[in-house]
């Protein structure tokens, strides 16, 4: 598979995803499916009230078609995308739940960690048991598959879990985690190329396109939010892949903007707890910090997406190594 093929199927993923996110945002405004804010997040935001959401529908479908229709349709195509579509299927839950209380409260933690484990275990399974890859795992540097033998299942459960909570504390700003995860995405569709899996490159190529589709009308802006059910959607998206690719330790170099948004969670939660009340950051996730610190959104987005450009290319060098 060529560089061109590859963005062939971007395109197509592009154009299937600005399509059917130009058809969704009316009748998601005729249901009145709106985004309501969180009183305790940054004011300049509370204007955002009322913006249609569950936009994820459309990256999902968009995804679906273009898998399909991109060629090198398997079995292993039908993996990822049930892995995605079940943890779209957790977001949409969430998010229809907000919508019809009309607050932003939807599924509590522990329903969508207790789904979420679920989920990501009988993945685990599948590729130790089922699917003919067996329990190795691809190392950096050292250039070897190593067999993590009874580890693995924890172990990719764990990659699955942290990829959709991830991902989905990142959507903070318009545009930020769909610009984010269309460059991860097609890194990992490079990945794939590298690696020969077919299945896989075609997936993540048509990720990235849905995702840059969907960024047309989310950038700032936002005239549509992709909600939950987009953000836990495109976690397991690119969990799914990567485990395919037995490349799951490319994830926190392409995808550091993932792990410092997660970072920064934790690191809040426990100071505040450590300190009787004080705080690590001005707010978490990230990109709220430098919000608040007075950095206007629409730069905040673009130093992200600059800095997963860079950490996508510093990923390439490492596996080229």
């Amino acid at each position: 598979m060529q560089i061109f093929q590859l963005i062939i199927v971007l395109l197509m993923g592009l154009a299937a995803s600005a399509l059917l996110t130009s058809l969704e945002i009316p009748i998601l405004k005729h249901k009145q499916f709106q985004q309501f804010i969180r009183e305790e997040g940054p004011k300049s935001h509370l204007s955002k009230e009322g913006t249609p959401t569950m936009g994820g529908i459309a990256i999902c479908a968009a995804l679906l078609l273009v898998t399909i229709a991109g060629g090198n349709f398997t079995a292993d195509s039908v993996v990822m995308l049930v892995v995605t579509f079940l943890f779209a299927l957790i977001g949409f839950f969430d998010d229809y739940i907000k919508v019809a209380k009309k607050h932003n409260l939807g599924l509590t933690a522990w329903q969508k960690l207790v789904l979420q484990i679920l989920f990501a275990v009988g993945l685990a399974v599948y590729m130790a048991k089922f699917s003919g890859y067996g329990t190795d795992v691809w190392i950096p540097f050292i250039n070897r598959y190593i067999d993590f033998g009874w580890l693995y299942i924890p172990f990719v459960a764990f990659v699955v879990v942290s990829m959709a909570n991830a991902v989905n504390l990142t959507d903070g700003l318009d545009g930020l985690s769909s610009g984010v995860t269309a460059l991860v995405a097609f890194f990992f569709a490079i990945v794939g190329m590298q690696f020969g899996h077919g299945a896989a490159t075609i997936f993540c190529c048509a990720l990235a396109g849905a995702c840059l589709g969907f960024l047309i009308f989310n950038r700032f802006p936002a005239k549509l939010f992709m909600g939950d059910t987009g953000s836990m959607a495109l976690g397991g998206a690119l969990a799914a892949a990567a485990i395919m690719m037995k490349a799951e330790l490319l994830l926190p170099i392409a995808g550091l903007i993932y792990v410092l948004e997660a970072l920064s969670v934790v690191i809040q939660v426990l100071y505040f707890k450590a300190t009787g009340g004080k705080r690590f950051f001005r707010m978490a996730p990230l990109h709220h910090h430098f919000e608040v610190g007075g950095m206007k959104e629409k730069n905040v987005v673009v130093m992200f997406w600059s800095i997963a450009l860079i950490c996508c290319v510093l990923a390439y060098v490492v596996m080229s190594i």
